[in-house]
């Protein structure tokens, strides 16, 4: 299979999500070491470059600790474009794990190269002009994704069907939308939920 050319640097939290993602993907990968980029200055200052140079792109696990990572690699890049991939909920373990992890999801290491590659396919990644719905909180609210006794159920529906993870945050749902969808798509969308 011949790999993908990605432009702009893709965060991972780990080594192994490092070797799953180069075996098909040509393109530079930085790995936090999971929480460690937390207190790694010169690596926070290499992702903040890369981020106001050419945007990235942030592949991280669907679990708690995937989220959080996500959200501070978000909060310390003030400038760039930045690009949100997520992984779908997927129940089970890795093939060189002895357990489950805690949540019991697979990690971006345990996730096929087929569900990868949509993955990255629904940010827009591989598109030369991104889509944008132009959505804002708004639309959400008007659609019953927020602001409704019914939104998280509605939300939660939406994302099974995107192939989301649950976690995903509203204002996370927006970003996608806005990255890979029009406005008829997510109006059909919205549609297909009722």
């Amino acid at each position: 299979m011949e790999k993908l050319r990605i432009d702009k640097p893709i965060i991972v939290e780990g080594r192994y999500d490092k070797n799953k993602l180069s075996s098909f993907i040509d393109g530079v990968i930085i790995v936090t070491d999971g929480f460690s980029v937390y207190g790694d200055e010169e690596l926070k200052a290499y992702i903040r470059k890369c981020a106001a140079d050419t945007g990235i792109i942030i592949l991280t696990d669907s679990d708690s600790a995937g989220f959080r990572i996500r959200g501070y690699i978000k909060g310390i890049c003030p400038e760039g474009e930045i690009i949100n991939v997520y992984i779908p909920d997927v129940f089970g373990k890795e093939k060189r794990k002895d357990a489950p992890s805690k949540e019991g999801k697979l990690g971006v290491e345990g996730i096929s190269v087929k569900m990868l590659r949509e993955a990255f396919e629904r940010a827009g990644v591989f598109s030369n002009e991104r889509k944008s719905a132009g959505l804002t909180n708004a639309d959400l609210f008007d659609a019953g994704l927020t602001g409704r006794p019914d939104s998280k159920a509605k939300r939660q529906a939406l994302y099974k069907k995107l192939s989301l993870p649950s976690r995903t945050t509203p204002n996370g749902l927006l970003d996608i939308l806005n990255a890979g969808f029009t406005r008829e798509e997510f109006d059909k969308l919205i549609k297909e939920l009722d």
